[in-house]
């Protein structure tokens, strides 16, 4: 059946040749993904005092994160679906001009409810990290695929490193909600810039194009999830990510309560974090797994992530927190590029954009519920209960990278 992924990996010769000039088709993706991802991240962290600014107590400010997130979940396996039929340039293209113009909506929106649909249509004209990544895997051969994504998750955290900074810089809270304009624009542009720069020099790899029928959107999910390597990355991926989104959610709240911080102390924050992560993406993952393999790299990861996460809820001070944070970094860095390249190179060549955007519109489900868990605990247990959550939730997650091992033997 055509769209049957199958239940073994692909041999390396069905993998779409490697174009001569890959090196600089990824130099170019590279840029416009520092670009987008740098306006994204202008936004991020100041996201909760930006909800303040309307009163909103912490559950609503959690809300105001999942909705993104909600638009996401619809988006990805949608745009990721396009992706493979009109190709990457059109689809980025478009959501990355969208995108742009959901920050500049975010800023004229008069109260917290209108922002919450401001940012679930930016969510979903967003929802193209799966189209960047079959971008990727179009210009990568398989084998290389975990350090390209690392190299990759190094590009969107040098945007992080950027974006964080510049916000702290330009946001006045003082002002009310119009100290957030000067950020909130300075994304848009930052966001139609990459848009242009898209349009201007990506130009998509010849694929080979799906043929006959194929399953509906529920159908492949189900497929993915029977897939045996697929379908437990999947499941790796929710409880890992679920976690993080309630910190993501919580953390400029949590070192606030903590330690007095603002948003100029959480963008420098974020900044010297993102350089080592750009550091650890783009250099150590694919060190790692060419001397080991992915699965054996992504477990490593998880473990930093535990003792990164038991750290920040133990920390008495704010070193101590950063170090935790650090660790977190660290560990993230060198799991997630796995998680997508083990997606990839178990998924057919004509549905590299469809399978990845089930992976993301996963993840978009758990950045769902990971604010909406978050925002109570960190009210009505404790500031730091979701880095104890976090912490709780890798456990498992370790014993099904375990898993993931030994059936990739069984498909080798």
């Amino acid at each position: 059946m055509r769209g049957d992924l199958g239940y073994s990996r692909r041999p390396m010769s069905d993998a779409p040749p490697e174009p001569k000039n890959d090196l600089r088709a990824l130099a170019v993706l590279l840029v416009c993904v520092f670009l987008m991802i740098a306006g994204f991240g202008i936004i991020i962290p100041l996201l909760p005092f930006y909800a303040q600014a309307f009163d909103a107590p912490p559950w609503q400010i959690a809300a105001l994160f999942s909705a993104f997130s909600l638009g996401q979940f619809f988006a990805e396996p949608f745009w990721g679906r396009m992706s493979d039929r009109i190709g990457r340039r059109r689809v980025l293209i478009v959501t990355m001009t969208l995108g742009a113009l959901g920050y500049a909506g975010l800023a004229l929106a008069p109260n917290l409810a209108t922002a919450f649909v401001v940012r679930l249509a930016t969510g979903f004209v967003s929802g193209n990290i799966s189209t960047i990544q079959g971008a990727l895997a179009d210009i990568t051969p398989p084998e290389k695929r975990a350090g390209r994504m690392g190299v990759l998750g190094s590009a969107f955290n040098m945007g992080f490193v950027c974006g964080p900074s510049i916000g702290g810089l330009l946001a006045r809270p003082d002002l009310g909600t119009v100290g957030f304009h000067l950020p909130l624009y300075a994304a848009a542009g930052v966001g139609l810039i990459a848009a242009v720069a898209v349009a201007v020099l990506v130009r998509d790899v010849p694929r080979r194009l799906p043929e006959g029928p194929q399953p509906g959107r529920f159908e492949a999910a189900g497929e993915a999830l029977r897939h045996p390597v697929i379908g437990r990355v999947l499941i790796l991926s929710f409880i890992i990510v679920s976690g993080f989104a309630g910190i993501e959610a919580t953390y400029g709240l949590w070192t606030q309560a903590k330690f007095g911080w603002g948003p100029q102390q959480i963008g420098f924050a974020f900044m010297a974090i993102g350089v080592l992560g750009a550091f650890a993406q783009g250099g150590l993952t694919g060190w790692l797994v060419r001397r080991s393999d992915e699965v054996s790299v992504l477990t490593g990861g998880l473990v930093l992530m535990f003792i990164g996460m038991i750290t920040q809820f133990a920390s008495v001070n704010s070193a101590m927190a950063m170090a935790g944070f650090a660790f977190v970094c660290v560990g993230q860095s060198i799991t997630f590029p796995n998680l997508s390249a083990l997606i990839s190179q178990a998924a057919p060549p004509d549905r590299q954009g469809e399978m990845l955007g089930i992976g993301m519109a996963s993840n978009a489900l758990a950045r769902i519920g990971g604010p909406l868990y978050a925002g109570p605990m960190f009210s009505l247990i404790d500031p730091g209960a979701p880095f104890a959550l976090t912490a709780i939730l890798i456990v498992p997650a370790v014993f099904i990278a375990r898993q993931i091992a030994g059936r990739r033997l069984k498909a080798a």
